[in-house]
């Protein structure tokens, strides 16, 4: 197992593995952090082995500290009901993205220091040898596949949307000085329109996924995010990706998650969350 990794194991009678991990970094012109990044690999010993395992990013918003409480709650609030609620995983994750709305559109409203603040969120749920996406925003999920990478979630932007409609070229899309207006996130309104997967995609052994948020996707391009998550382990991909991101600027939050599947082997598991911490501004 990589050092700094966690492995769990997700397909019946322990026939898939898991292994990965998240880091998040400030970046190099920011000073706050406003991205949380999450994930559960639990022990097959654990009550918690029987949901799978769990990672996600949420990329707050809303100015001041208020978009680092909207992150914070959103992941607080998903990772806890995740592993609370019954259900099948798709429905267990709808549920808790509605909870993580209330609550953040509920604090928003009640303080006003956190007026007008919310969060994307991208939460991969590995459970019975399929995944379970649910996601809003424009943090994203990637699966590399067959040594193909390809974006799993849709962002939920106005560019993106302007793509889609065959009214933006994708080059287009990338300089747009709107490139980062959201049209869908948590809290914002009364009730949030997360996508969410009812049905689960059957994994493969070789299949690695990768969360991040903008910070990430926004300054390196597709092709270096496969490159570099299908040739290091997911410890050391996560830590080459955020240095390309500060390489290229660092303009942003960058927070990043990759998750190796295997054929199971007898392995030692944890449980991890990780809170932003920030890394060396001179590259992990």
């Amino acid at each position: 197992m990589v050092k700094g990794c966690a492995t769990a194991e997700i397909g019946p009678r322990g026939s898939l593995s898991v292994t990965g991990t998240m880091l998040t970094h400030p970046g190099l012109v920011r000073r706050n952090n406003e991205d949380v990044v999450a994930y559960v690999l639990p022990a097959a010993a654990e009550a918690a082995s029987a949901r799978g395992a769990l990672a996600l990013v949420a990329d707050g918003m809303g100015g001041h500290a208020a978009g680092e409480v909207a992150s914070a709650i959103a992941a607080d609030t998903i990772r806890r009901l995740y592993y609370e609620l019954e259900g099948a995983p798709g429905e267990v994750l709808a549920a808790a993205f509605a909870a993580a709305n209330e609550a953040i559109y509920r604090r928003s409203a009640a303080d006003p220091a956190c007026a007008g603040m919310g969060t994307t969120c991208t939460a991969l749920a590995l459970r019975d040898a399929a995944a379970f996406l649910a996601h809003i925003g424009d943090s994203r999920a990637y699966l590399l596949r067959d040594g193909r990478l390809r974006q799993i979630s849709e962002d939920h932007s106005l560019v993106a949307q302007l793509v889609r409609d065959g009214a933006l070229t994708a080059e287009q899309a990338a300089r747009s000085p709107q490139r980062h207006v959201i049209l869908r996130a948590l809290g914002t309104e009364p009730n949030a329109e997360p996508a969410v997967w009812r049905q689960g995609l059957p994994l493969r052994p070789g299949d690695v996924f990768v969360l991040c948020s903008d910070g990430l996707s926004d300054l390196v391009d597709d092709g270096t995010i496969g490159d570099i998550a299908g040739r290091l382990p997911p410890a050391e991909a996560c830590a080459a990706l955020i240095a390309a991101a500060l390489a290229a600027g660092g303009t942003d939050n960058v927070s990043v998650g990759v998750f190796a599947i295997e054929a199971a082997r007898a392995q030692a598991d944890e449980v991890l969350t990780t809170r932003p911490r920030p890394l060396s501004r001179g590259g992990p």
